[in-house]
């Protein structure tokens, strides 16, 4: 495991040394694409002998939406989690204060949101360092990869800074977690690849395309050992977000950075930190703006609350079913109460925003929006 993480490091530091231009964009793709397979093999060692490595890091996923919070070591995390839903997380004045991965809930408007505490990560940690010493022990790394995979699982994740520290912290986690596959506040690469078994690389852009050439992109291709597969840019992509694609294993996540402890700068310094796209300032101490947060928190989620309405009954609003809003038509939300619901589905009648009439009869493929009312009408 040492001989990868030396590998990334030469590989980093060749990236560091070589100028970035035309010239060099070939060679700046390949290493790139080098670099993104020994960190996947870092993140996925073999499973042999080490089952038990990972304890305290698998928590069960409930509830309709998982948010986590990230950051250095003594930011606020666990004081957020305790405020904003009443559960423990050891709060001390020395780092490292939480080891392991501390779930709570927070209702709100009708919806049940998972919080994670995430131990508090070091710079480096994408590359194997983190808890401790012992850098290169196999069983460190195991539970690294674990760690690495809770935030993959979240719907939206809370970056939380200490103001009075430099905000450099940002860039820092934000490469960290770049390194552990996740994107933040980005849309999928809109890009099309796809293998075939024969006919060579095939690369057509239906844009003006400013980072990518042929000869770039059957570098990387290679470096994959695929050479024959049709690639269309209808973006100005950049070799990262063709080695995204290929790798398939991306994760894109909405983001907010939580900047904690306001009560101790400025509000000068405060007015300059409200530059920051994504953000979202509060003092969890003294419980500033923790109302502001949880509607940000429920604006990145994008979730559709849908009120059921039994028939010749009055509608329920107190327990509202919790869609996606990329996933909110009449056949998710039955599958959502009952998989074989939309088996006996009929009709359903809807009242809301999202119809002209009141009630007006939809089918399985009907778009709901948010607090519309639903009835179901089973086949006899």
């Amino acid at each position: 495991m040492a001989t990868v993480m030396q590998k990334i490091k030469d590989i980093e530091d060749e990236m560091a040394r070589t100028q970035k231009n035309k010239a060099t964009a070939h060679h700046l793709g390949l290493l790139k694409a080098k670099l993104a397979k020994l960190r996947r093999e870092l993140l996925e060692p073999s499973s042999k002998g080490g089952g038990g490595a990972g304890e305290g890091f698998d928590v069960t996923k409930s509830g309709d939406a998982r948010v986590g919070l990230v950051g250095f070591p003594s930011v606020g995390k666990s004081t957020l989690l305790n405020k904003l839903t009443g559960t423990f997380s050891e709060v001390a004045s020395y780092e490292f204060t939480t080891l392991t991965c501390i779930p709570g809930v927070i209702t709100y408007r009708g919806a049940k949101i998972q919080l994670l505490d995430l131990p508090g990560i070091i710079e480096g940690a994408k590359d194997g360092k983190g808890r401790g010493r012992q850098v290169f022990d196999y069983k460190l790394l195991f539970c690294l990869s674990r760690l690495s995979a809770l935030p993959r699982t979240c719907n939206c994740i809370l970056i939380v800074l200490d103001a009075i520290k430099p905000i450099t912290h940002k860039r820092l986690i934000e490469k960290e977690l770049e390194g552990f596959g996740i994107r933040l506040n980005k849309e999928p690469p809109n890009l099309t690849f796809r293998k075939k078994d024969k006919g060579g690389i095939n690369f057509t852009s239906t844009v003006a395309n400013t980072h990518l050439d042929l000869e770039t992109v059957k570098a990387i291709c290679s470096e994959y050992r695929i050479h024959n597969a049709d690639i269309t840019l209808r973006c100005d992509a950049t070799a990262d977000d063709l080695i995204d694609v290929i790798e398939g294993s991306r994760k894109y996540i909405p983001c907010i950075y939580v900047i904690n402890k306001i009560d101790q700068i400025t509000l000068e310094e405060l007015e300059i930190l409200d530059k920051l796209p994504h953000y979202c300032p509060v003092s969890a101490h003294l419980e500033w703006n923790l109302d502001g947060l949880l509607e940000k928190i429920w604006e990145y989620l994008d979730l559709t609350r849908i009120y059921t309405k039994p028939k010749g009954m009055n509608p329920d609003y107190e327990d509202p079913v919790i869609l996606s809003s990329r996933k909110r038509t009449v056949e998710d939300f039955c599958t959502r109460i009952h998989k074989d619901m939309a088996k006996q589905f009929k009709y359903a009648l809807v009242w809301g925003s999202s119809v002209k009439h009141k009630p007006q009869r939809v089918g399985k493929e009907h778009e709901l929006e948010d607090e519309d009312v639903v009835q179901i009408i089973k086949k006899v």
